[in-house]
Parts: C-alpha cells; structure tokens; sequence
C-alpha cells in the first residue's frame, strides 16, 4: 500500500499541472517550422557590398567613423568594392535625413554579392528590445554572417 502512495502522488501532480497548463508544448525539430536560414557568406569570402535607395528620400550612410557621410538620392545604386579577407568587421550606419524610419533588407543575389535595399517603413527604432522596429545599422561579420540592427 505504501510502495504505490509515492506513484500515485506522481502522477496525480502531473495530471493537475497539465490541467492547469494546457498551452504545454514539447520540444522538437524544427525540420517544417525552421523559417528561412540566416543569410551569411563563407569566412574570409571577398564580397561586393550593393546598396540601393527604394526610398523617396534622400538616405545617408556611414562605413567609416568619422569620414563624411555618404548621400544615397531617391532609387540611386551604389556598389562597393570587394571587401579584404583580411578586414575587420564592417559596420555601415544609415538613416533617412528627413528622420524617417527605414527597413533594411538584405539579400544574397549571387555568391559574392550582398544587396541592402533601404526601405520606407512606420516602425520607428526605439530601445532594441523588439525586433520589429525601424533598422539604423549593418554588420558584416568576418566569420560571414551579417547582422541588420
């Protein structure tokens, strides 16, 4: 009689947890819920940096601290030569100059391109907290990934 108290005890908290949890998942694969892959390029890739205005505003953008600003007029292109292997992390900081918010998207149109289209977008960037927010900056790293903030 005593031996069975304990699993009784067992399993009656686990049927009373599950009722009062009923959102309970368990953990799987994600091999049909994974979403797309993170865009990145090999480490040490040389890569033509493309970017393009899609805005109606004038855009600035920044490579270097301190240099001069870059002005991207409204659907203008411009194309940056390959980067070193051996550089550094580069960072590019961008903003609307009107204040408007932008979207950063990114894409990979061939294997040594990456494309950055700026965007219009509502989502002002506020604290980093949410991921859905307006984007002012892109990282490339030199292990290949590229992160948009």
């Amino acid at each position: 009689m005593f031996n069975k108290l304990p699993c009784a005890l067992v399993a009656a908290t686990i049927l009373v947890l599950s009722i009062d949890h009923p959102s309970t998942t368990l953990a799987g694969t994600c091999a049909s819920k994974c979403g797309s892959r993170p865009l990145q390029f090999i480490p040490g890739q040389r890569i033509r940096l493309e970017i393009i205005n899609q805005t109606s505003n004038l855009v600035e953008l920044e490579r270097v601290q301190g240099a001069p600003p870059i002005r991207l007029q409204p659907q203008q292109k411009l194309q940056f030569p390959q980067q070193e292997d051996s550089q550094p992390n580069l960072s590019l900081v961008f903003w609307d100059e009107t204040g408007a918010p932008l979207q950063a998207v990114v894409s990979k149109p061939n294997f040594g391109t990456l494309r950055v289209e700026f965007h219009p977008t509502w989502r002002f960037p506020g604290n980093g907290l949410r991921p859905t927010e307006g984007h002012r900056s892109l990282y490339i790293l030199n292990d290949g990934r590229i992160n948009v903030f």
